[in-house]
């Protein structure tokens, strides 16, 4: 399968966002809470959009192009691991504090910065009972990065084709 790199990170773009919306209507809507690690999560998509996004917008210019194809399965696969952990370790853990996502959060700022979005508002053990289709938050976050490395690979080869 081809798929052009331009428009494979307009659909990388579109997703991170979408993503990021439909956790925030979770949470907004549905009073799903997130843990530290779920809030990590979403700001992995938010800089995998902005990524993909300027990569879109540069595509002119091939070198950053072909950056914006490269940078995209990297931070994918960091949010891949983040989902991973979140389901295998931190959903065990009672507490998040001091844990590696919520020593990220804090270095950046991000709760402060735009709470409606980063704002924690639960526990690692709690966020763990959620569940959207059967399915806890994370396996369909973790699902999502597997896509996203799968688009941007792809994209990546037809090019250098």
């Amino acid at each position: 399968m081809t798929l052009k790199p331009a428009r494979a990170l307009a659909l990388i773009f579109l997703l991170c966002f979408a993503g990021v919306a439909a956790a925030l209507i979770a949470q907004h809507g549905f009073k799903v809470r997130p843990c530290p690690w779920c809030v990590l999560q979403r700001l992995i998509f938010i800089v995998i959009g902005v990524v993909a996004g300027l990569g879109w917008l540069l595509q002119r210019y091939k070198p950053a192009l072909l950056a914006s194809l490269a940078v995209v399965p990297l931070l994918a696969i960091g949010g891949l691991v983040s989902a991973w952990y979140q389901h295998e370790v931190a959903s065990q853990m009672e507490s998040c504090k001091l844990t590696v996502a919520d020593k990220i959060l804090t270095f950046f700022g991000v709760e402060e910065l735009w709470p409606k979005v980063f704002m924690v508002t639960a526990s690692c053990a709690e966020a763990a009972a959620y569940r959207l289709l059967g399915l806890p938050y994370e396996i369909w976050s973790g699902a999502l990065y597997g896509l996203l490395i799968a688009l941007a690979v792809l994209a990546f080869k037809s090019n250098q084709r």
